[in-house]
């Protein structure tokens, strides 16, 4: 059996070492993320068919849980590192021929220790070091969006770091609190106790938890930071920061409120609060001309769609809510990285300096269109079974109160068609753009291999969706069935 623990050791290993591979060659540096991720890639696909018939536990140190520290790798949590990996790997690829300005040494050093951070985010046990893995993440985060050294790139990474900080501030007291109550940093040893605590202390950390990790998951009103920072940001970070690093941040409150505190009652406020998120994502990002603040005020809306099909609170819900996030983190890195060379390509971000790029990029806008189309929802891409499932899973509670979210979330799906749909018409049926020759163009490898991976993978799922859909159930049924995760940890 593959140890869970490699898939921390293996990227934050090497981006310690990447400084002595810089002695040997400069060059094979930017080969350093694409091998990590891909082992990481290989371990877990090995471990999803073994942690779906028994749940893996690692005890660091050889202490055994509620003491000292341990990983549990389950089918939610490597299903997310698989989902981190696989994504990882690609935009890795995108990078070795993107990333030619700056340090390329920093930049791969912060990228794996950015991902080694949602790596352990999804696998620990113990939720101070939830906290640690979730400092490396946003560390990482915020010196990648200041990675260009530009004006706009340290402002943003200033008001991220500033939100991040106090967000960060608010997860270390709520963690505080519930030492003080149980003497424990375990969460399965805090989830079976948490019923003999009263109402009012457990709530207050409660609080300051989901505080502090909406900031980084951008729920409103805590992701004011996004746009400027996602847009300011390489476009391989962009992809990164979008297609994974908000999922993390809604993990992170998804496993507290399930399993730590089975906060049920809590479940209508999330529902109101993730399509609010929706609808002002999806409103911002119709009056944008930035094609990255778009596609960033975008994953705004899409966070909020998963966080109101997550907290419906079925199993069939969860299973779409995590469909979704899977198509999110495909179709908007798909999107970021497309957008990124057509950027690369014209000098420009305005979405009007994309027009005619559908005959000179044509492989690139095809790609484009593929994650724009899935995002919308429209068959056969992946999209479509995601809200499909969504929209299922809502009507089936017959809860007035639901029916009249989704008629909103149907309605929000239109605003998010009307600007994709606006893009594409730029890039296919206006002019020619003048920053640019008439010429027509190939994009390089390494941008052309992961962008079809994408669009492949999403135009797969989307026509046979029910093969994902199952991969889906038992990560959905583990945060429903929390006293099967807390006695497989305390026996």
């Amino acid at each position: 059996m593959v140890n869970p623990v490699l898939l921390i050791i293996i990227p934050l290993g090497l981006a310690l070492l990447i400084p002595l591979f810089g002695f040997i060659s400069v060059k094979i540096l930017k080969y350093i993320p694409f091998l990590a991720l891909f082992s990481n890639l290989i371990i877990s696909l090995k471990l999803l068919p073994e942690v779906y018939r028994e749940v893996i536990h690692v005890s660091i140190g050889g202490f055994i849980p509620p003491f000292g520290i341990n990983l549990v790798a389950g089918p939610l949590g490597i299903m997310f590192t698989t989902l981190i990996a696989l994504v990882g790997f690609l935009v890795s690829v995108y990078a070795t021929g993107y990333i030619k300005e700056g340090s390329e040494e920093k930049y791969h050093i912060l990228y794996l220790l950015l991902l080694t951070g949602a790596t352990g985010v999804v696998l620990t046990g113990d939720i101070f070091n939830l906290f640690v893995f979730y400092e490396i993440l946003c560390i990482s985060s915020y010196s990648l969006v200041a990675y260009f050294g530009d004006k706009a790139g340290i402002e943003s990474a200033v008001k991220y770091l500033i939100q991040g900080a106090l967000g960060s501030s608010f997860i270390l007291i709520g963690i505080g609190f519930l030492y003080g109550l149980f003497g424990t940093l375990n969460m399965a040893d805090i989830a079976a106790n948490i019923s003999s605590a009263g109402t009012l202390p457990v709530f207050i950390p409660l609080v300051f938890l989901i505080t502090g990790f909406g900031v980084e998951a951008a729920i409103f009103p805590l992701n004011s930071w996004l746009p400027d920072a996602h847009s300011s940001a390489p476009s391989s970070i962009s992809a990164i920061l979008s297609g994974l690093a908000i999922e993390i941040g809604l993990y992170a409150i998804v496993r507290i409120v399930f399993t730590v505190y089975d906060a049920s009652g809590m479940f209508s406020f999330f529902l109101l609060l993730g399509v609010i998120t929706l609808v002002i994502g999806e409103l911002c990002a119709f009056s944008q001309e930035n094609i990255k603040r778009m596609l960033a005020f975008s994953s705004i809306g899409q966070i909020g769609l998963i966080t109101f099909a997550i907290f419906i609170g079925s199993a069939e819900g969860i299973t779409g809510g995590l469909f979704q996030l899977v198509g999110h983190s495909f179709g908007k890195a798909l999107l970021f990285l497309t957008a990124g060379y057509m950027i690369y390509e014209t000098g420009s971000t305005n979405i009007s300096s994309f027009e005619g790029m559908g005959k000179k990029l044509p492989y690139t806008s095809l790609a484009f269109t593929v994650g724009a189309f899935s995002l919308i929802g429209l068959p056969p891409f992946m999209g479509f079974p995601g809200k499909f499932l969504i929209v299922k899973a809502a009507l089936t509670e017959q809860d007035i109160i639901i029916n009249m979210l989704i008629a909103i979330i149907l309605i929000a799906s239109i605003i998010e068609a009307a600007y994709f749909f606006k893009v594409v018409q730029v890039i296919y049926f206006k002019g020619e753009s003048g920053s640019m020759s008439r010429k027509r163009k190939t994009a390089p490898l390494s941008v052309l291999i992961p962008v079809f991976i994408f669009a492949g993978l999403i135009i797969f799922t989307g026509i046979y969706p029910k093969l994902l859909a199952e991969v889906l159930e038992q990560p959905a049924l583990e945060l429903l069935h929390r006293v099967d995760y807390i006695k497989s940890v305390i026996p």
